[in-house]
């Protein structure tokens, strides 16, 4: 992968729907070329599909948790990860570091609906506890960023967080 795929996955990310001219534009190549180049990253499993992002307060899932959750000593960690895929209001699981083996996204209707799936999550064999944080607003959230993408650090901001 050189700079000008990276530049092609970081248009992509932004709109997903721009077509090979669009995209050639924006990158200085011809859309054969950049046809071509696509091609090589979803062969490579470098892009992995396409979707449409929605609005969850649009279609009716105006609650959103984070929810850690501790697995007891002989919780099976694949296990309960396929508990979880098994619910569908749980959007992300994520395995962690830390006292926690996972965090999940849960996105609901209602807190009454959240309060159900934590009794639903709690039940899965081999989970012993679960920490949640429960969103009050979403400042952003799935940035178009890619490896190499990073920005200058911001005014007064040094290199190995000194001052």
């Amino acid at each position: 992968m050189d700079l000008v795929d990276r530049q092609i996955i970081a248009a992509l990310r932004a709109n997903g729907r721009a077509t090979y001219a669009d995209l050639g534009r924006q990158v200085g190549l011809s859309a054969s070329a950049v046809h071509e180049r696509v091609g090589k990253l979803e062969n490579s499993g470098v892009i992995t599909g396409y979707h449409a992002m929605v609005d969850p307060m649009a279609v009716g899932l105006g609650v959103t948790a984070l929810v850690g959750i501790h697995p007891s000593d002989t919780g099976d960690e694949d296990k309960i990860a396929a508990s979880l895929a098994a619910l569908q209001e749980v959007e992300s699981c994520y395995a962690v570091a830390g006292d926690e083996a996972f965090v999940v996204k849960i996105r609901v209707a209602t807190v009454d609906d959240l309060e159900r799936s934590l009794v639903r999550l709690r039940r899965i064999d081999g989970v012993a506890r679960t920490r949640t944080t429960v969103v009050l607003s979403t400042r952003f959230e799935g940035r178009p960023n890619t490896p190499g993408s990073i920005a200058d650090p911001a005014p007064g901001d040094t290199p190995g967080g000194g001052a």
